[in-house]
């Protein structure tokens, strides 16, 4: 049987180092690569498709779940992070395990029989989006967007609306517009409420970019958006509108 690839990503040495001498007890998983930093750990895994990946949360450039989300299929994952257990009820529903920071080497066993365990049964990859949202504790204020070998950052304090383009979602901006592989239920309840609005099921707008709101048909409305769009909005995006509004 083939070893199981594991990857580390963490922005501390020494942590990465820990992870290193525990895994050499294990001839079943063999190291392929490290990384301190999300950009770095993301060429990693698309160049050694790893079975198996330790990850951190906080790191500079991308953090662990912007990562996670920008890779078609995660592999198993477990987290290594410092914090604390009420956010960490999220990794326990979605990830193999988490290592609490300090960890020691029994704590460390138990992580990698789960993924062991987890990796033989071949079950389905991570479940980033429900991960993400269970986890966060505040709205998110940008959106990382993979074209290619490029990614793209970008402040939701810039985007103007967001369309439904099958399975993704066509994020635009005054300057652009980036195609991300995630859904509107996802970005509608991870984008902050008190400023984004879905207004029809194909359709978020920024609520800051709306000019007027003129009647359209029976139950709909037209929103003119400032930078001369238009979009449909329904009777229930109408009524999401007034209640922010205070209409």
């Amino acid at each position: 049987m083939c070893a199981y690839k594991v990857i580390i990503i963490d922005d501390e040495p020494p942590a990465r180092e820990v992870i290193k001498h525990f895994l050499q007890d294990h001839n079943d998983f063999e190291l392929v690569g490290e990384a301190e930093n999300g950009f770095d750990g993301l060429k990693q895994v698309q160049a050694q498709h790893p079975d198996l990946i330790f990850l951190d949360i906080q790191m500079p450039k991308l953090t662990g779940f912007e990562l996670l989300e920008l890779i078609d299929q995660p592999p198993a994952i477990i987290f290594s992070t410092a914090y604390d257990q009420y956010a960490l009820k999220a990794f326990e529903l979605h990830a193999a395990d988490y290592l609490l920071k300090p960890y020691n080497k029994a704590r460390f066993e138990e992580g990698l029989a789960k993924a062991r365990k987890l990796l033989n049964q071949s079950k389905p990859p991570i479940a980033t989006e429900d991960l993400v949202r269970e986890y966060l504790q505040e709205p998110i204020h940008r959106i990382v967007v993979k074209d290619g070998t490029k990614i793209d950052i970008i402040p939701t304090d810039e985007i103007i609306r967001i369309t439904a383009q099958d399975d993704y979602s066509e994020i635009i901006t005054a300057k652009s517009k980036h195609l991300k592989k995630q859904t509107m239920k996802h970005l509608e309840e991870v984008l902050d409420p008190r400023k984004f609005v879905r207004v029809h099921r194909s359709s978020i707008v920024q609520v800051s970019q709306i000019a007027k709101i003129d009647k359209y048909g029976k139950e709909t409305h037209l929103a003119l958006l400032k930078n001369g769009d238009e979009v449909v909005v329904s009777a229930t995006g109408y009524a999401r509108l007034r209640e922010l509004l205070g209409w």
